[in-house]
């Protein structure tokens, strides 16, 4: 099977990854049919091995000279150690012997992991070297010129959120406060990494591993060698095993199929395919309809979509949409206490050191994991959802680009203490992790810009904005509704309208600005330029004048005016007998609440039965199932004019 991607003008490769369950196998040697037990003890014995190999070479090379060593990406020799983590270990002569007898690509596949690890600790080392250097007086609150000092330690400190850095401040402080001194480096602050059960076939070659598409084009068939016995002396003890795999339908035809990552999951076999496919190219400038995200806590999305016009003027796409999981959130919620509960009992059951309890504190730590796993499915499914619904905005819109804020420095804190954690305990990572993977399959770029003043100016004249309770309410200070004190702008309307539309704004007017991150690979603006800002305005769409009264369509319209919801009359006297007019009105019931709906396929307006209890979402049934906690605007974008020709070098 050729690795080779055939590419056409306009296209570019994109690796992405699906999960796949591996349910059975058969032994080459022997003919057996492997069940999904059997399959997953001999996985297993092969993953300890290798994790038994990775943790020696982790506790061997887990210091400040071997990572640097490794990290300056020359050898001994001077010459530039291989891309690849295994390659580069062996060019430094780290090694890993082991009792039991393997073959070289299973040392290849702890080499990898471990390299990876090493790699990655560089970052966190220097980070951790950076704040111990500019260490300030009160690690609970740093002045300015401490701030402009730890930037300065660290490299390419200058755009770190600064959310980074009070975390690594908060870790170094716990340990300071437990051992009453500081430590001298990320090595003594953090202990050797743990290491995961997995076999990582991206590292072998054809000896190991091999994978193949099957005629159908939705299977695949995995040989891989797996050993026989949890200690294997002999290269006896090792038997190709094929695997049959279901491809999700989320894969292409026409992608190209690389070896898996095998992990233990639940007593099952787990894959994570890679597989490579064309997708349209994404540009950083260029754009003339961009799709404003503005992030909210209820109201988890607000979007709308703008356009820049030849002249550098910027107007709005219709009035914007909502993503609202406010039932979600409320669910979350539930969870997190019902966790914090749990996690009381066992502490104070592992204080009393009773072996009466043991059985007790054994089903709470269960009953921990399972809560743990619910609200891990519910954060992935919430992520997917609300992504899924930023990128079909983007779509309906027309837009190319979808500019999301970049609040990866925002630490909720003074909103009181159950609004601090559900600000903290949001899903805005994962959400942006899957709108880039959803949209880079429709070559729409996701540019993250900076958030100061989103909420704050008003999008139309940039005039600071004042926040009230209600539009009915002008008196009453809030922070939903928003009024412009500018009388010759006069705008208002809600928080988070005003907020994408801002945000729209900023991206189109500063998109030559868009940078791509060396370590992360993804698109950011990473300040705002006052000159540019000050274009930065949405501008009203231009209406026909009220003087102008030439006739452009029927006078009066086609259709006959709509019968009204109640007659306006009363109905007729009811006539004897069985037949004769239905009297106005619903028929007599006595009902005295409102009918639960009956089925799980409920409208975002459908009515629930009032109750009592705590955290009940409006419009959906508890218990009804996810989409029914989370309603969302749909996308019902007027067709876009032709886009004109854009002057993106005058916004500069």
């Amino acid at each position: 099977m050729s690795r080779k991607l055939p590419l056409a003008e306009g296209e570019r490769a994109r690796t992405a990854c699906a999960r796949a369950l591996i349910r059975s196998g058969v032994d080459e040697g022997t003919g057996e049919v492997l069940t999904t037990s059997a399959l997953t003890e001999r996985v297993g014995w092969c993953a300890d091995l290798v994790a038994d190999m990775t943790t020696s070479l982790l506790a061997e090379h887990w210091n400040t000279i071997d990572i640097n060593v490794l990290a300056s990406g020359e050898d001994a020799g001077g010459r530039k150690l291989p891309s690849n983590a295994w390659m580069a270990l062996r060019r430094l002569g780290w090694t890993v012997t082991l009792d039991a007898k393997v073959n070289d690509r299973i040392v290849r596949m702890a080499q990898e992991i471990a390299g990876r690890a090493l790699r990655s600790a560089k970052w966190r080392g220097d980070l951790a070297a950076g704040v111990l250097a500019a260490w300030p007086a009160d690690p609970a609150k740093r002045t300015p010129q401490e701030w402009d000092q730890v930037r300065a330690a660290i490299p390419g400190g200058e755009y770190l959120p600064s959310s980074i850095i009070r975390s690594r401040t908060r870790q170094i402080t716990s340990f300071e406060r437990k051992n009453g001194h500081l430590p001298a480096d990320l090595f003594e602050l953090e202990p050797t990494p743990r290491v995961s059960r997995m076999l990582l076939l991206a590292a072998c070659d054809g000896q190991q591993a091999t994978i193949e598409r099957a005629d159908d084009g939705q299977r695949v068939l995995l040989r891989l060698q797996l050993p026989i016995r949890p200690d294997p002396q002999t290269y006896r003890d090792w038997t190709w095993v094929s695997c049959p795999i279901t491809l999700p339908p989320t894969v292409p035809a026409s992608a190209v199929i690389h070896l898996p990552t095998l992990r233990i999951v639940g007593g099952k076999v787990r894959a994570d395919l890679a597989y490579t496919h064309p997708v349209p190219k994404t540009s950083r400038t260029g754009h003339t309809v961009a799709l404003g995200v503005d992030w909210g806590l209820n109201t988890l999305l607000s979007a709308g979509a703008a356009r820049l016009h030849g002249d550098c003027t910027i107007t709005a796409l219709g009035a914007g949409a909502q993503f609202r999981a406010a039932g979600v959130l409320a669910k979350q919620c539930r969870l997190r206490r019902i966790s914090e509960c749990l996690h009381t009992k066992t502490d104070q059951y592992a204080r009393l050191a009773d072996a009466t309890l043991d059985n007790q504190a054994a089903t709470a730590a269960e009953e921990i994991r399972r809560i743990s796993e619910r609200r891990s499915n519910l954060n992935n499914a919430l992520a997917w959802g609300a992504a899924r619904w930023a990128v079909d905005q983007a779509v309906a819109a027309g837009a190319t680009v979808i500019y999301l804020e970049d609040l990866r420095s925002m630490e909720a804190g003074g909103m009181g203490r159950t609004h601090n954690t559900r600000l903290s305990q949001t899903v805005r990572g994962q959400i942006a992790d899957r709108m880039r993977h959803l949209a880079a399959e429709l070559g729409i770029a996701v540019v993250t810009v900076p958030p100061r003043n989103t909420s704050k100016h008003c999008p139309c004249c940039l005039t600071p904005l004042r926040h009230r309770k209600a539009p009915d309410r002008p008196t009453v200070p809030g922070w939903k509704w928003a009024i412009c004190p500018n009388q010759q702008c006069g705008w208002q309307g809600d928080r988070d309208q005003g907020a994408w539309r801002r945000i729209a704004a900023r991206g189109l007017a500063h998109q030559t600005k868009t940078v791509v991150d060396r370590v992360s690979g993804t698109m950011l603006i990473r300040a705002v330029v006052d000159t540019m800002e000050a274009k930065a305005v949405i501008t009203a769409s231009p209406k026909t004048s009220r003087t102008d009264r030439s006739k452009t369509g029927p006078t009066r319209p086609r259709t006959n005016r709509l019968t009204p919801r109640r007659r306006e009359v009363p109905s007729p006297v009811r006539p004897p007998g069985p037949a004769g007019q239905r009297p106005e009105g619903h028929a007599p019931t006595d009902r005295t609440r409102l009918p639960r709906a009956a089925h799980r396929h409920q409208d975002v307006t459908t009515i629930s039965t009032p109750t009592t209890r705590r955290h009940r979402p409006r419009g959906a049934a508890l218990g009804a199932g996810f989409h029914l906690h989370a309603h969302a605007s749909p996308p019902r974008w007027a067709e876009p004019a032709p886009s004109p020709t854009v002057r993106i070098g005058s916004l500069s």
